[in-house]
C-alpha cells in the first residue's frame, strides 16, 4: 500500500514513515510537473530505506 502511495503522492509517504520535514520538501518538489517523478523515486528510495532500518532493527 504505502508503494502504491510513494507513486502517487509522493509527499503523503514522507509523512506516513515519520519523516515531516522531507515530505515538505517534497510537497514542494512535485508542485511542478516535471518534479512530480523525481519525487516519485525519492519516495520510493526513503520507502526500500524505512523497511531496510525497521529489518535491522528487528534484528537487535
Amino acid at each position: 500500500m504505502r508503494l502504491l502511495i510513494a507513486l502517487l503522492l509522493p509527499f503523503l509517504l514522507f509523512f506516513t514513515i515519520g519523516r515531516p520535514i522531507s515530505g515538505l520538501v517534497c510537497l514542494l518538489l512535485q508542485v511542478t510537473l516535471i518534479g512530480w517523478i523525481p519525487a516519485a523515486i525519492w519516495a520510493v528510495y526513503a520507502l526500500s530505506q524505512y523497511r531496510t532500518d525497521r529489518k535491522l532493527a528487528g534484528l537487535r
